[in-house]
């Protein structure tokens, strides 16, 4: 019971970059360690490349919520000394990354993930709904590496470009 509590409290919290409404997704990210209460379990960075673009709001929120996510999974269940977010802002592609030098995830977990948990089929599941691929890369030795990639004609352009996912179009 109390896990599906501090599941529920952590979803609200992963909710909060569209209440505020900002557009600045590392200050977002950057505040995930705070939010989780794990501060000091992992040396935690984000590293932004490129030059920071408004994105379309959606699509925002959903590259929050999958980049949230997989650090919230390093923090509770890799075991790494260090985790890093990578937020890419390129010409073509908004890129977010998350690897950890952790213990990396079981293949059973890593394929249909953990029964009972949405971490990774959400993750994938989000990906997909805004046009995104998501990869997932894991091993004992190297522990894990999380890659989101969003074309950058869904990201970055408005819906009136015509470029936006089908689900984002008013009918």
């Amino acid at each position: 019971m109390g896990h599906v509590i501090d599941d529920g409290r952590n979803a609200v919290r992963g909710l909060q970059i569209s209440k505020e409404g900002t557009q600045d997704l590392d200050q977002a990210f950057s505040r995930v360690p705070q939010e989780l209460a794990v501060e000091g379990v992992a040396d935690f960075r984000v590293i932004v490349e490129g030059s920071s673009r408004a994105l379309h709001p959606v699509i925002r929120d959903e590259v929050y919520r999958i980049g949230r996510e997989a650090v919230a999974n390093a923090f509770r269940h890799s075991r790494a000394k260090t985790i890093e977010l990578a937020l890419e802002y390129g010409v073509h592609e908004l890129r977010v990354s998350v690897r950890d030098n952790g213990c990396g995830i079981d293949p059973n977990v890593l394929s249909s993930g953990r029964e009972g948990h949405w971490g990774l089929p959400g993750m994938r599941e989000r990906a997909e709904r805004i046009g995104g691929k998501l990869k997932v890369w894991s091993s004992r030795a190297s522990g894990t590496l999380v890659d989101l990639r969003v074309p950058g004609r869904i990201a970055f352009e408005s819906r009136r470009s015509g470029n936006a996912p089908k689900w984002m179009v008013k009918s």
